[in-house]
């Protein structure tokens, strides 16, 4: 059976209500003070089934309290705990942690096995792998960021550029340019420590083969933590990574940027079409190449990836660029160059 307690606090002298189901009806009202012992809290108790003799007391006692001039100023109900009930809030995050750590496994093997070893995607698996797209990856490559064509542009010709089709340059950089700013993002990551091997490394391949590393990585962050384990120091490439973050956001943003402008208007001496010509080459594109189609992939998972990992790293942003910036996350690109240009320089790493 619920029992509960009921307090009036007014200014001059308490009044408690207790409900109990054994006791007979007493009332001692504010007006009968001879039956009220001086020091003792007046007590109305009252069998807890007589709900309407229970409503009687409290209106009662509510009168009396503003007849004698006295101000109720909290009213507090305490009821008797429970027992069961469901899961904790800390068992329900643990449950959606694990959830994830297993869709996160699942996309990491979906992931590898669709697109380098299964025939059915476009294009060639690895293990099938034409020479033609190991020249036009070799191609790319030379072309990273557009620093070979830029510079032929000027008349500087040390090497010559590969001439390939601006859409797929532009593809290739624009991907390859936002994986470039998830590096201050990862070393500045509050659950990095969760990972135990080298972020240098794992960001290093990143850069060649995007999320075939930062799937695992966005799982194994998702571990339990290790009570008493030592953060690990952060590498000379990570410090340069994070104190130079801004520069990275700029750098990022920028190639990004040009890669857009690039597809669609680059090389324009070169017959590669004008604007419905180049998109009816870019949907031959994705639906023929592996590495073309691989990348449609990898913009999906940094759709899903940048937001999450900036919404759990706030803290490192500057007090006052925190809204914006967690505003823009959810902006492809333009919400990881926030974070770079916001972040905290005087953030511990």
């Amino acid at each position: 059976m619920l029992s509960g307690k009921l307090t009036l606090c007014s200014m001059r002298s308490p009044s408690v209500v207790k409900f109990s189901p054994q006791k007979p009806l007493k009332i001692f009202t504010f007006r009968n003070r001879g039956l009220h012992p001086p020091g003792r809290p007046r007590i109305f108790a009252f069998n807890a089934d007589d709900r309407k003799k229970r409503h009687n007391v409290l209106l009662s006692a509510t009168i009396d309290a503003r007849r004698l001039g006295t101000r109720r100023e909290l009213i507090s109900i305490t009821p008797k705990a429970t027992r069961g009930g469901g899961n904790s809030v800390s068992e329900l995050d643990d449950n959606v942690r694990k959830l994830l750590q297993a869709i996160l496994w699942i996309a990491e093997g979906v992931y590898i096995i669709w697109l380098f070893l299964l025939p059915y995607a476009p294009g060639d698996p690895v293990w099938a792998i034409s020479s033609e797209t190991i020249n036009s990856l070799i191609g790319l490559s030379l072309n990273f960021f557009f620093i070979l064509p830029l510079l032929n542009s000027v008349g500087i010709h040390l090497i010559e550029a590969p001439v390939l089709h601006p859409m797929s340059e532009g593809l290739f950089n624009f991907v390859i340019a936002w994986t470039f700013m998830f590096a201050p993002l990862l070393y500045t990551d509050k659950m990095r420590d969760r990972y135990k091997g080298s972020l240098d490394v794992l960001w290093g391949f990143q850069m060649f083969l995007t999320n075939t590393f930062l799937i695992p990585y966005m799982a194994i962050r998702l571990n339990e933590a290790g009570g008493g384990y030592t953060p690990k120091k952060t590498s000379e490439l990570g410090s340069i990574m994070t104190k130079g973050a801004p520069i990275v956001g700029l750098i990022g943003g920028l190639a990004c940027l040009l890669s857009v402008l690039w597809a669609l208007y680059g090389r324009g001496d070169g017959n590669f079409g004008d604007l419905p010509e180049r998109w009816e080459f870019l949907l031959g594109y994705l639906g023929s190449e592996r590495l073309a189609y691989a990348f449609i992939w990898d913009i999906c998972l940094y759709i899903i990836f940048q937001p999450w990992l900036i919404g759990e790293n706030l803290q490192n942003i500057q007090k006052d660029k925190v809204a914006v910036v967690n505003f823009l996350r959810f902006v492809p690109v333009v919400g990881l160059v926030a974070y770079c240009l916001c972040l905290n320089a005087e953030i511990e790493t």
